[in-house]
């Protein structure tokens, strides 16, 4: 449980981390490199006293996360150019104050397919269906219940490997939180909790492949994916969202 002053240190690092993803995504447009968004978040991050809590991360080399259509999670901006009709996941995290905010989201590039576009309106949908189960006494297993259940009318997979995370002064504490309905999610939340939700949802299989790098993480049917993240703290009746611009 955290304290209410590491509650409100965290609802600054989450806003510079939410406004920092918003002013990188006003660049997303075809032609722009995934370098370019983030030279900007970093940019912003640094220009509000923050660090990039990605930056150096077990030898992550920039300062958020940029992945592009099959790419689950964990892309590495390069000189990748953005496509029309491509969807992009920015994943930005943001540390300061001894603490750290996290949050993502998946943008349209240009003018996007229909099914592509109803992915990612549905998983931004799944996070906000989440995030109203978060209730003082109930099991985090509830989280990735409603999410499994939500997408399953769709076809949808769950990505299940890659979870949210409890959050505070460490980037990723030991708590986890599973998108889908996991027996062994036992754990009863608490007011002062501090989390992720980041339900990643595929057209086709939940399964994956690592790229050589070690982080870029695809859709082993190379089908597209979508992703969104709110850090949250367990209230009396409820949860707080900390990553709001």
């Amino acid at each position: 449980m955290q304290t209410p002053e590491t509650v409100e240190a965290m609802r600054r690092a989450g806003r510079i981390a939410a406004q920092a993803m918003a002013e990188a995504a006003k660049l997303i447009a075809p032609g722009v490199t995934t370098d370019e968004l983030d030279r900007v978040a970093h940019a912003y991050m640094c220009d509000h006293g923050a660090y990039p809590s990605t930056l150096g991360y077990r030898g992550f080399p920039k300062s958020l996360c940029t992945s592009v259509n099959e790419v689950i999670c964990h892309g590495i901006p390069d000189s990748t150019v953005l496509r029309d009709g491509d969807i992009v996941n920015l994943d930005v995290t943001a540390y300061i104050g001894g603490v750290h905010g996290d949050n993502n989201a998946t943008y349209l590039v240009g003018d996007v397919d229909d099914e592509s576009r109803l992915l990612v309106e549905r998983t931004r949908e799944s996070l906000e269906r989440a995030i109203k189960a978060v209730r003082p006494g109930r099991q985090v297993n509830i989280i990735g219940r409603v999410i499994e259940s939500y997408a399953k009318r769709f076809g949808y997979g769950v990505v299940r490997d890659f979870t949210g995370h409890g959050i505070s002064t460490s980037f990723h504490s030991g708590l986890i939180i599973p998108h889908y309905d996991s027996p062994h999610a036992t754990t009863v939340m608490r007011p002062g909790m501090t989390f992720t939700i980041e339900p990643m949802l595929t057209l086709g299989t939940h399964e994956y492949d690592m790229w050589d790098d070690g982080w870029t993480v695809v859709t082993k049917d190379r089908r597209r994916t979508a992703q969104f993240e709110h850090t949250l703290v367990v209230t009396e009746t409820g949860a707080e969202i900390l990553t709001l611009p």
